[in-house]
């Protein structure tokens, strides 16, 4: 049995538990860091212990795929907030030196994110002053980017300077001065490629957009990546938080000695043609690196195809799930639903082709009437793969993966019970339950602060799951249960899950 060590992104469940629920009963070993060396939200990690257990296990390990925002900054959150010397972070990124030379067979997937720029005033997951000048912070970066690109407007020019005299300069130097040290980790982190001390990298971009500080960014590490002839051993396109699953199911396909091909069918006559919320291109073009990313390879042979990939989309713009009761003609008539499942169970039950399902049609939750038809189809247990959860490269990056590797060790319990997850978390928590809960909700508690990780809220949560899963997905010989339920940063956003099959 083969032993992969994983570096989570941060604690969460999409993060720290997902490939290890993905990957249960094959014959490999995949192990992360005791959970009390993680971080907490804002909290880094205990970076050190990171560091020390992360050179102990990979002396007899086949394989790493490492987060490096987590043995360098304590996790995705932290990278965003610390006061880091370069020296410091030298230090700890060189440490994959010391491992390849100590283990020089192991197999080393790293991946690194491009620093966000929400485009919102909040300090949930930012330093405490963007709070207030988040915004101003955001489009500082996007109109200085114009600028230079000699496109910017009349009316943005005078915006600019509107900002420029009321966001402080220290708020400003401090964003501006931690970027460019994540930037220049950033290209240590490309010479460790050229070194070959990594195998393969991804450089995701999280909550990206065309212009501003994390668009300039982009171009300046593609140049690098181009400059250095790494065009086939780093890829970069949006995403975060599903990344290790993808790197994963890379690994285990490179150790199988395996490249799936894959079959892709668009809900709508949208195709890909859509940019989606929270990212800076195309939706097919994400998809073709999502693919590539994971191991696999987009053909257009359907009959020899090893997997058919379903990607349930808009056919114009995205919306978010809290707005999925709202009916548009968009979603209702310029994409035909039934044919697509149709087509679901013609490959699963006709021509027993393993078929994936990326719900991407909204943002920040799964499409109900989606779910509905698959129900009637009987079909939720027998897709290989679903997600459809946040934005649309967390929902690829997990549902490709989860493809891939139910088509490498089929009939596995852990399949069954992946599935079951996804439904009630995608489509049970954040298309239903999230938003009900949400409104109900009255002082202290709000949607970023709850009475506790397992307190009276998630409680009520579980109840209101725990139906759903009732009137949807229970099957006769299929029952799932929860068996944990918690709110990992103690917020209403995301919830922390392990569903069973009693």
């Amino acid at each position: 049995m083969k032993k992969i060590i994983v570096i989570p992104l941060d604690e969460r469940p999409c993060n720290y538990y997902f490939n290890q629920y993905m990957t249960k009963g094959m014959p490999y070993e995949v192990m992360a860091p005791p959970m009390e060396y993680m971080g907490n939200k804002k909290t880094p990690g205990n970076i050190n212990k990171l560091i020390e257990w992360l050179t102990k296990e990979s002396k007899d390990a086949d394989g790493l795929v490492i987060a490096l925002d987590t043995i360098l900054y304590g996790g995705i959150v932290p990278s965003r907030l610390h006061h880091d010397t370069k020296n410091e972070l030298i230090k700890r990124i060189n440490v994959l030196k010391e491992i390849k030379k100590n283990n020089p067979k192991v197999l080393i997937y790293g991946y690194q994110l491009l620093m966000r720029n929400p485009k919102y005033s909040s300090s949930e997951e930012e330093p405490d002053y963007y709070e207030t000048h988040g915004r101003e912070i955001h489009l500082y970066g996007v109109y200085e980017h114009k600028k230079d690109l000699g496109i910017i407007t009349e009316e943005e020019t005078k915006d600019f300077e509107r900002i420029k005299k009321i966001l402080p300069i220290e708020y400003l130097e401090d964003y501006v001065n931690r970027r460019n040290i994540n930037g220049e980790i950033n290209d240590d982190f490309l010479n460790l490629v050229s070194e070959e001390v990594i195998d393969f990298a991804i450089i995701p971009q999280d909550d990206s957009s065309p212009y501003g500080f994390t668009a300039l960014d982009q171009i300046k590490t593609r140049k690098m990546i181009e400059d250095k002839n790494l065009e086939f051993k780093v890829y970069m396109y949006p995403g975060a938080d599903e990344v290790t699953n993808t790197l994963l199911s890379r690994m285990i396909l490179n150790f199988e000695n395996k490249k799936p091909t894959v079959y892709l069918k668009y809900s709508s006559v949208g195709d890909g043609q859509i940019i989606p919320l929270y990212e800076d291109r195309y939706l097919a073009e994400t998809i073709k690196y999502q693919v590539l990313a994971a191991g696999g390879i987009i053909i257009d042979d359907f009959k020899n195809a090893d997997l058919v990939l379903l990607v349930n989309t808009p056919p114009e713009k995205m919306r978010e799930a809290g707005s999925i009761n709202i009916r548009t003609i968009e979603y209702d008539s310029f994409r035909t639903l039934v044919e697509f499942v149709e087509f679901a169970d013609y490959c699963i039950n006709f021509i027993n082709k393993p078929v994936i399902i990326g719900d991407v049609a909204y943002a920040n939750g799964g499409d109900i009437h989606l779910f509905k038809l698959l129900k009637q189809k009987n079909l939720l247990y027998k897709v290989s793969a679903y997600a459809g959860w946040n934005t649309s490269s967390n929902t690829l990056g997990t549902a490709i993966p989860q493809g891939i590797f139910s088509w490498l060790y089929p009939n596995r319990k852990e399949i069954i019970e992946f599935l079951a997850l996804r439904y009630v978390e995608d489509i049970g928590y954040c298309s239903i339950v999230r938003s009900r809960i949400a409104k109900t909700l009255v002082k202290p508690n709000h949607y970023f602060l709850l009475d506790g990780k397992q307190g009276l809220v998630v409680q009520q949560i579980k109840k209101e799951l725990e139906m759903f899963i009732k009137d949807n997905l229970v099957l006769k010989n299929i029952k799932p249960e929860i068996k944990k339920i918690y709110s990992p940063w103690n917020r209403m956003f995301e919830t922390g899950l392990e569903v069973k099959i009693k």
